[in-house]
């Protein structure tokens, strides 16, 4: 069970505070791969960090008895002084995670990221593609009941690309997932059920064609393919 309770999220700019959620609730579908639509800057990122943790509401909460990821292939959370290294072990010692199971997901996210010796440098010497990587390496490499991605399909070349997918539809065999996708064809291949954010306000639909149709007819410009 996924819940927002009158969850309430602002950020100060240069012409005053701007609102992006105010006393929202709503219940996401349990046991469902759901896909999050909305117009750029609606708070479709926002929300996702808030339900994985890393960043959180002016009021209100995320209640939920679901083990759930950071968004997977975030970067902006590493240690930039750290190596990969460094900063995966980190992130295992948050989650309790030592020993050989340690060991064991320091190995996958190496394998999976594919940055070879360079998991010994320092995160600032990185890419953006080899942070992406590393951050979606990690995300994979630990077991959770919900994944949250964002963007994730668009991380590196078509070579990971396929990789991600492969280890999403892996992945979905076992925890669902909540994505944040402007690409209509992932989002009917990979979910089920559909949030719609606009203005603020979140929207849940039981089915990803009613939230794909809700979101298109906010954009009567969208050239993305229609869904069926």
């Amino acid at each position: 069970m996924i819940k927002l309770e009158a969850l309430t999220k602002s950020f100060r700019t240069p012409n005053g505070r701007k609102i992006l959620f105010e006393n929202v609730s709503a219940i996401f579908p349990e046991g469902k791969n759901i896909g999050i639509l909305g117009r750029n800057g609606a708070g479709k990122s926002t929300l996702l960090k808030i339900m994985g943790g890393i960043d959180y509401p002016d009021t209100g909460r995320v209640e939920t008895d679901q083990r759930i990821s950071w968004p997977m292939g975030l970067s902006g959370g590493f240690q930039g002084s750290m190596t990969g290294r460094e900063n995966v072990a980190f992130v295992c010692g948050i989650h309790g995670i030592w020993g050989a199971s340690k060991r064991k997901v320091m190995d996958r996210v190496r394998e999976f990221s594919e940055i070879n010796d360079n998991f010994d440098l320092p995160i600032k010497d990185y890419s953006s593609g080899m942070r992406s990587r590393l951050a979606f390496g990690l995300s994979v490499a630990v077991d959770f009941d919900v994944y949250l991605v964002d963007e994730v399909m668009s991380v590196g070349d078509a070579h990971f690309r396929k990789k991600c997918e492969a280890i999403i539809a892996e992945k979905r065999r076992t925890s669902n997932f909540i994505i944040v996708a402007h690409t209509m064809p992932i989002l009917e291949k990979n979910c089920d059920a559909g949030i719609h954010i606009e203005n603020g306000q979140v929207r849940v639909c039981q089915s990803i064609h009613e939230a794909i149709n809700l979101y298109q007819s906010s954009m009567p410009n969208l050239t993305n393919i229609k869904s069926k």
